[in-house]
């Protein structure tokens, strides 16, 4: 496999001065890999907001490319203006634009100056120009919110119409998923990049909780493989490990542009992955 696919992580900003610590041990095994970015996501309602920013700033001054996720949860104009000049002005040149997760009790608020992701990046395009890189995101099976397929594939198609310039995906175990949601968007004449998002599996209970809350389908015949492991997790990390890289292998032998890794914070299942994979 061609080793200098683009390859990207995505890392949680860590709560607690252990988890920080164990971040850098992470950033610095994986920034061996010539990943073209890391990104820091957001909590909900912005509840990690400067938390983000300081990871942001401290792992981009490392020299790899540091990319916040961005969030219209309680996002003003002015609040956003102070925040990308102070990134503008650290060098940080990409943003991951996002609705963000409506926390409990808000209805379909967003508690601030932006309803949608695509009013996030019309803004960033309108003020800022070309400075920043903007990524959005895709869903192959679906926004659980969203009306409908067709709804969520134009809903896509605007926001890269206002301005977004690639996009990563929420995780899948199904290939034919992303290519059916690539060829629909495609077919709409949108040709923005759009880059599996890629979850490595450890920890099947975990897994189970993550993608039924965010909408990502366990195919069944998974599920009961993982199911039969019980709590054997040496077991199920080699099946997770063997599932993943077919499913990496297939993405990119058909025309995925690149892979984007959900780290989730750690080290080894993204370094074996890339091993299997000859990044």
């Amino acid at each position: 496999m061609n080793p200098n696919i683009p390859i990207s992580f995505e890392f949680f900003p860590p709560k607690t001065e252990e988890g920080l610590a164990k971040l850098h041990q992470v950033h610095s095994a994986l920034s061996e890999r010539n990943p073209e970015f890391f990104s820091v996501t957001y909590g909900a309602g912005g509840s990690t907001q400067e938390r983000t920013i300081n990871t942001v700033l401290d792992l981009h001054a490392k020299g790899i490319p540091t990319a916040p996720h961005l969030s219209c949860i309680g996002s003003t104009e002015d609040t956003l203006h102070a925040l990308l000049d102070r990134y503008k002005a650290q060098g940080i040149n990409r943003i991951v634009a996002l609705r963000g997760d409506l926390p409990s009790g808000m209805g379909g608020s967003t508690g601030g100056d932006f309803r949608f992701a695509s009013d996030l990046v019309a803004f960033i395009r309108h003020h800022y120009g070309d400075a920043f890189h903007l990524e959005v995101a895709a869903y192959p099976e679906m926004h659980p919110q969203a009306p409908s397929f067709d709804a969520d594939v134009r809903n896509f198609v605007h926001k890269a119409e206002q301005g977004a310039d690639s996009a990563i995906t929420q995780y899948f175990f199904n290939p034919d998923a992303y290519f059916h949601f690539v060829g629909r968007v495609r077919a709409l004449g949108c040709n923005i990049p759009i880059v599996p998002g890629i979850m490595p599996i450890t920890n099947y209970t975990k897994l189970a909780r993550f993608s039924d809350a965010c909408g990502a389908e366990i195919p069944r015949w998974m599920r009961k493989q993982l199911e039969s492991y019980g709590d054997d997790s040496d077991s199920i990390k080699a099946f997770g490990l063997d599932v993943i890289s077919r499913l990496c292998e297939e993405l990119l032998a058909n025309g995925a542009p690149g892979l984007h890794f959900y780290s989730m914070n750690q080290a080894e299942p993204n370094l074996l992955l890339c091993d299997r994979l000859g990044l």
